[in-house]
């Protein structure tokens, strides 16, 4: 009488094989889930996306945490800027603001994004946005 044992086993790796590969086919990372490179160039890609007036609420489902964020009020305005890592500086182990691009909002709304943005606010120049 042959042992059933080697079928048994056999059909418990067939299975844990198929499971493995229709997690890995449908398996889609959140950006918070991702390593910094491949973070890194999915938030590149999803600059080119970006839109004036876009709700702060739908910046954040489309990139994840920010990286990098600050507030303040200026001239009875709500302004708040979050920074999201789109290039690569330095091998350091460390993400910097000098890596990432900045995204501005105005009462929750976005008004400006990229390389002169984080000096608008810093200036709070933002009336003429």
């Amino acid at each position: 009488m042959k042992s059933k044992v080697p079928v048994i086993i056999g059909s418990i790796f067939v299975a844990y094989i198929a499971f493995v590969a229709v997690i890995m086919v449908s398996y889609d990372p959140t950006p918070d889930e991702m390593d910094w490179e491949d973070r890194q160039a999915y938030n590149r890609a999803q600059m080119t996306e970006l839109a004036i007036g876009q709700s702060i609420d739908e910046i954040k489902a489309m990139f994840g945490k920010a990286d990098f964020s600050e507030a303040k009020i200026s001239n009875q305005q709500n302004l708040q800027i979050l920074f999201y890592r789109t290039h690569h500086k330095e091998s350091d182990g460390e993400t910097t603001k000098e890596e990432c691009t900045p995204l501005l909002f105005k009462q929750g709304s976005l008004v400006a994004w990229g390389e002169d943005t984080y000096q608008q606010y810093l200036t709070s120049r933002i009336d003429s946005l």
